[in-house]
């Protein structure tokens, strides 16, 4: 294996190990990408599309254990990073549908404001990789 591709391979582990969560009860930070708790019942695996780049870094906000988001997918709200409903302005003809979503435990999370995510809403580093750096000024 050459050692660019071994670089290449290790930069890209590193940049999943990069997202971070809190407990608020103890203020822990654990690197691990939390779960989605609705990701089996909501269409988040069925739209393969990713959304406008909105920005090149994540959102940190706090979520309540028992309430239901909706993390904007389509990169057009103005209440980034959830949904506001702009997806269905008729004139636009957006695709992208919002992602439902519930977390196990209260806390700070980082949510994924370049959209282009694999464990979606939750930020895994993405944003780090050149192509998205640059995409946004």
């Amino acid at each position: 294996m050459s050692i660019i591709l071994r670089r290449n391979l290790r930069a890209s582990w590193m940049l999943k190990q990069a997202c971070y969560s809190s407990n608020a009860e103890s203020g822990a930070v654990v690197k691990t990408i939390p779960k989605n708790l609705l990701e089996d019942k909501q269409t988040a695996v069925l739209q393969k599309e990713n959304g406008a780049i909105f920005d090149k870094r994540p959102f940190k906000i706090h979520l309540d254990k028992d309430k239901t988001y909706s993390w904007c997918l389509c990169g057009k709200s103005k209440s980034q990073p959830l949904c506001d409903g702009m997806h269905k302005n008729e004139f636009l003809k957006i695709k992208q549908r919002p992602i439902r979503f519930k977390v196990e435990k209260s806390g700070d999370y980082w949510l994924c404001n370049c959209k282009q995510t694999t464990h979606r809403p939750f930020c895994d580093g993405t944003h780090k990789q050149p192509h998205i750096q640059t995409a946004v000024k």
